[in-house]
């Protein structure tokens, strides 16, 4: 997507999610560096999903920020490569990744074959969705996969919104939304996937998390 796309780009909360992370990446990148050392159990849910991944077939992290998921996606054996809507994640995704692919693109509009992807992960990148796009999301996702791909979705268990304003000092403002898994769990159904696991554990205080953290893996039908 060129600069125009997105300026006039119908879904305006893709451009301000754009925005909001173009403007925190170097924040962000140097604040969760250690996150996945720190969260055996997210790394676990990652595994499993890597197991479930057909050998030869690409993943794409999709919403993959600086990156660290898919470089331990990699690390894990997985043909992998990463797409952000922010460029500034994307610099640093590259510059400490050299080795692996990144791409500059929407979630909502993926400019892949259909069934061309062996798995999807979300980690934590559908929380910015407005909740009535999410059936568009899920659709998307399911139209990538091949059959049987399995499609990895994290995000904050809750009800309400947790809203973010000048974030490291930076002019910038968006919303988290939370989601109970249930819910998703029958989006996914009604996009055509079929549920594999469905992990929730509780929050670390370590991590400065306040609420539970849900992790569900399904299997496009």
């Amino acid at each position: 997507m060129t600069e125009a796309d997105y300026a006039n780009d119908a879904d305006s909360f893709v451009a301000t999610t754009r925005t909001f992370y173009d403007a925190i990446a170097e924040d962000y990148a140097t604040l969760f560096q250690d996150y996945l050392a720190a969260t055996p159990l997210d790394r676990a849910v990652l595994a499993g999903f890597a197991e479930l991944v057909r050998p030869g077939g690409e993943v794409a992290d999709l919403g993959c920020g600086p990156g660290r998921v898919t470089a331990h996606l990699a690390s894990l054996g997985l043909s992998v490569f990463g797409l952000d809507v922010s460029e500034s994640m994307l610099t640093i995704a590259r510059r400490e990744n050299p080795g692996l692919r990144f791409v500059q693109g929407s979630m909502l509009d993926l400019d892949l074959p259909d069934g061309s992807l062996g798995g999807v992960v979300s980690w934590y990148s559908s929380i910015h969705t407005p909740v009535d796009r999410l059936p568009s999301l899920f659709a998307e996702f399911r139209r990538v996969l091949a059959p049987g791909g399995p499609l990895l979705v994290a995000f904050q268990v809750g009800d309400e919104p947790r809203h973010h304003d000048q974030p490291f000092g930076h002019p910038v403002a968006l919303d988290f939304e939370r989601r109970q898994p249930a819910a998703i769990a029958e989006l996914l159904t009604a996009a055509g996937f079929a549920l594999v696991s469905r992990t929730v554990r509780e929050p670390d205080d370590a991590l400065g998390e306040s609420t539970p953290q849900a992790s569900l893996i399904a299997r496009s039908r």
